[in-house]
């Protein structure tokens, strides 16, 4: 990994602030330019992972999931890029410490959208950093500290959605067709939901029970709505909730070429933002 620190590739002698500023969009600012490209290509093969070449097919990447606290849920995950391809999961129930496993249809896979999006992004800011002729040269500071603001914003929103768990409501989850991708198929009082969450790989199941007609007090998992109105006359309520993860080491990579890429952008501002005062009044 490319470390953030931007040096002069030469100790530089300038006459005054104005010949600095110049030299700073002439030549400096195409070497930041440079190390974003190639960290954030880097990030982009991350999300990609051929097995070789660029032409080549995803490979698939088995990770076992970390036992919950009871150990009620074991599994294995089977990731090919953003798609979960394949899920084999192992229930004890609480109740009565029954075992249920169930895993994904051959026929069926689970979009991950936050690699999806992350992906998407990345590549926008690589986009945003190569859209010019080679020979091109910045006039102003405020070019440069525009473009720096479009690619942070693209690489803010990037990491953002593998930091913010994109986790769903119960009713989000039924209606989503989650359930109905296993064999055997999942039992109607069992939930279960994946999503990112920083470099980690997450399933929750959640457990629920069906509310009598006289029943009146939820309890339930806190921003977990319990009740699925849509399901008619039965109403449920949220009974237990398995959390369990894995890491991705990919995304770990692609969360540091993040914050590197961040922290050049910021620093890129930074010294464009010392010489306000000459490209403000000056022609360069």
């Amino acid at each position: 990994i490319i470390h953030p620190q931007v040096a002069s590739p030469h100790l530089q002698l300038f006459n005054s602030p104005e010949e600095e500023f110049k030299w700073l969009l002439q030549e400096e600012v195409h070497t930041v330019l440079r190390q974003l490209q190639d960290i954030l290509k880097e990030a982009s093969h991350r999300f990609t992972l051929p097995v070789s070449g660029s032409e080549g097919p995803i490979k698939q990447e088995n990770f076992i999931l970390g036992s919950s606290s009871a150990e009620q849920v074991k599994g294995v995950l089977t990731l090919q890029g953003d798609a979960l391809c394949q899920a084999d999961i192992n229930l004890k129930m609480p109740r009565n410490n029954q075992l249920l496993h169930f895993a994904f249809r051959e026929d069926k896979q689970w979009k991950l959208q936050q690699i999806q999006d992350a992906r998407n992004h990345v590549n926008q800011a690589v986009y945003l950093l190569t859209n010019r002729d080679t020979n091109y040269q910045f006039k102003t500071g405020s070019e440069v500290l525009k473009l720096m603001d479009a690619v942070m914003l693209q690489l803010t929103r990037a990491r953002n959605r593998l930091t913010t768990p994109a986790t769903l409501t119960l009713p989000e989850i039924a209606a989503s067709g989650l359930t109905k991708m296993f064999t055997p198929a999942l039992p109607a009082d069992i939930f279960v939901n994946f999503y990112i969450n920083l470099n980690k790989l997450c399933l929750t199941v959640y457990q629920l029970h069906v509310l009598q007609p006289s029943s009146t007090k939820v309890t339930t998992p806190t921003s977990t709505p319990s009740l699925l109105p849509e399901w008619g006359s039965q109403r449920y309520e949220v009974s237990h909730v398995h959390k369990v993860e894995c890491v991705v080491p990919w995304l770990n990579d692609a969360l540091v070429f993040f914050t590197v890429s961040l922290q050049l952008c910021q620093q890129l501002k930074d010294k464009i933002s010392v010489f306000s005062g000459y490209w403000n009044y000056r022609p360069y």
